[in-house]
């Protein structure tokens, strides 16, 4: 699935065994995060493969909590991490969006079917919309504010990386009951997008494809405006939306437990 090279897929499939067998963990899943599962990669862009994992139920039971995530040192092409499941769960009741966005990524390295089903289903009894709003305006002011504003020349990547999480602002504003999908261009399809703003972002998507990471492009100050008009709605729809709710620790619970009897 999705645009993964064979090499590489093997590459990190064998990056993938070598942390199972050196750290004594199951990986319940491995997706590839980033722009090549957002669907705008550069010919030279890297690999970001993210997992969840889990260790022997033994290893939970300690008086001292052990370390929850697995990073392997990133090279010029490979940046592989994980979290561990209690830590995953733990996100996903607040909930994380970005774990959702990675149950959700359309590139699999591995997926364990019936432990992922049990997650996904798991994350149906969510309310992921105020979550998605506060994080993807969050994150995309940030980037605005670093990489866009009053600038004359601005890196494609940058600009996309302020896009994107505007682009999920308005598909959680359209479609709340659904998760916002990770490719850029079937999230722009279901955005009822103005024929302008869908041409320019076209062209960006077209130069991105053929030019280094560090491809520039003047400013475009159109879209800089849809992007800041996304952040602020999503601040006073967010105003409007209730929380998550504080009854699912308890189903989390038997999840964790259900999990860690179904792979060990």
């Amino acid at each position: 699935m999705g645009a993964i090279s064979k090499e590489y897929r093997e590459k990190v499939l064998d990056e993938l065994r070598k942390i199972e067998a050196e750290q004594d963990v199951k990986i319940l899943f491995a997706i590839e995060s980033g722009s090549r599962a957002w669907g705008f990669p550069s010919p030279d862009s890297d690999y970001d493969a993210r997992f969840v994992y889990a260790r022997h139920p033994d290893w939970y039971v300690s008086i001292t909590p052990g370390r929850d995530v697995i990073e392997l040192p990133i090279d010029d092409l490979l940046d592989i991490n994980g979290w561990d499941i209690r830590k995953a769960l733990g996100l996903l009741l607040k909930p994380n969006p970005v774990l959702l966005e990675w149950l959700n990524s359309p590139i699999r390295y591995l997926w364990r079917e019936t432990e992922c089903a049990k997650l996904k289903d798991f994350t149906e009894l969510i309310s992921h919309q105020k979550a998605f709003f506060y994080h993807y305006r969050a994150l995309g002011v940030r980037q605005f504010r670093l990489h866009l504003e009053d600038k004359d020349q601005i890196k494609l990547k940058k600009l996309l990386y302020v896009l994107r999480p505007a682009m999920a602002i308005r598909w959680t504003r359209m479609h709340p009951e659904v998760f916002p999908p990770m490719n850029f261009r079937e999230l722009m399809a279901g955005c009822d997008v103005d024929a302008d703003i869908t041409s320019e972002i076209d062209d960006i998507l077209a130069l991105k494809a053929k030019t280094k990471e560090i491809g520039l492009s003047q400013a475009r100050p159109r879209l800089n405006e849809f992007c800041l008009e996304e952040f602020e709605k999503a601040k006073e729809v967010a105003e409007t939306v209730k929380g998550p709710a504080k009854d699912k620790l308890e189903p989390a619970n038997e999840l964790f437990r259900s999990l860690l009897k179904s792979i060990w």
